[in-house]
């Protein structure tokens, strides 16, 4: 279970569904991480057999893993998770954005997909609730999975 998630509940509130981001959401910044890293390794070669220097090889390189450090960093600190009482979502690294939600206070869920995130099962929720316009959470795996959570749990509490 997640760390946030964990510390967050309350006592004798229990996790029902724990959602994750999808790896299609940041499958784009990958691939121009391996695209920075391939080419940062070539000049560098290239640079250190022509005579050339490492210089232009290096700041490929660390651009590459600049960017994919950024996707790795967002697919493994984003907490998602429907409680017996209220939807979490932490999302964040070193400064943290949080959102919290009592089950009572969402007035709905909605989906936004686009034709490939429906062929590849991922998509973004936008929650609105009492007070809280619009809290979205983007590039969520199986978004439409979280929404039949959220509702079997809606059911529950009610």
């Amino acid at each position: 279970m997640s760390d946030y998630i964990t510390s967050a509940l309350a006592k004798d509130e229990r996790v029902l569904y724990q959602g994750r981001v999808s790896y299609w959401s940041v499958a784009l910044p990958l691939a121009i991480c391996a695209f920075f890293v391939a080419g940062g390794l070539m000049a560098l070669i290239g640079g250190l057999v022509g005579g050339g220097g490492a210089g232009p090889g290096l700041v490929w390189l660390a651009v590459g893993l600049v960017i994919g450090g950024v996707s790795y960093i967002k697919l493994k600190t984003t907490e998602l998770a429907i409680t017996s009482r209220r939807v979490i979502a932490k999302f964040g690294f070193i400064s943290r954005k949080t959102v919290e939600l009592n089950l009572s206070k969402i007035e709905s869920i909605q989906v936004d997909q686009s034709i490939l995130g429906r062929m590849l099962n991922y998509g973004s929720l936008v929650i609105a609730g009492g007070g809280n316009p619009q809290a979205p959470i983007p590039g969520i795996s199986d978004p439409m999975g979280f929404r039949k959570a959220f509702a079997e749990a809606s059911d529950k509490t009610n």
